[in-house]
């Protein structure tokens, strides 16, 4: 049993990617498949897809064009021992804006800048550059 859902999709990405793997299967959760999605629309990833009849779905990994991986780094901040929250005015841009906070907020897991354009704080669950 997991008892820390996001740093285990965190690693398996993150050592998938280092492998220079196509994708990673994870087995499937709302909160899981929800960044996943976040990662997918910012291009960290490519894609997620669901398989039948399994409670996993795959994540394929993104590449440049010289095969070198999107994600450089994915460092988890807020963990089940000590949870880290920020609120609006408090997020600011990490990397120079090359960087993404992932954050959970009262309307869902989005971007640093998504949070930021609707005025939410929340839980800042990992930064990804």
């Amino acid at each position: 049993m997991v008892t820390d859902p996001i740093s285990d999709l965190i690693i398996k990405i993150k050592n998938a990617n280092f492998a220079g793997k196509e994708s990673v299967s994870i087995f499937h959760s709302k909160l899981k498949e929800a960044v996943a999605e976040v990662m997918v629309k910012e291009g960290f990833v490519k894609a997620v897809s669901k398989k039948k009849k399994t409670n996993q779905f795959d994540i394929t990994l993104a590449y440049t064009e010289d095969g070198k991986a999107k994600i450089r780094e994915i460092k988890r901040v807020s963990k089940p021992s000590r949870r880290i929250y920020f609120g609006a005015d408090e997020i600011k841009p990490f990397k120079n804006g090359f960087g993404r906070v992932i954050l959970s907020t009262s309307k869902g897991i989005m971007t640093d800048k998504e949070a930021k354009k609707q005025k939410l704080g929340g839980e800042i669950l990992f930064k990804v550059w």
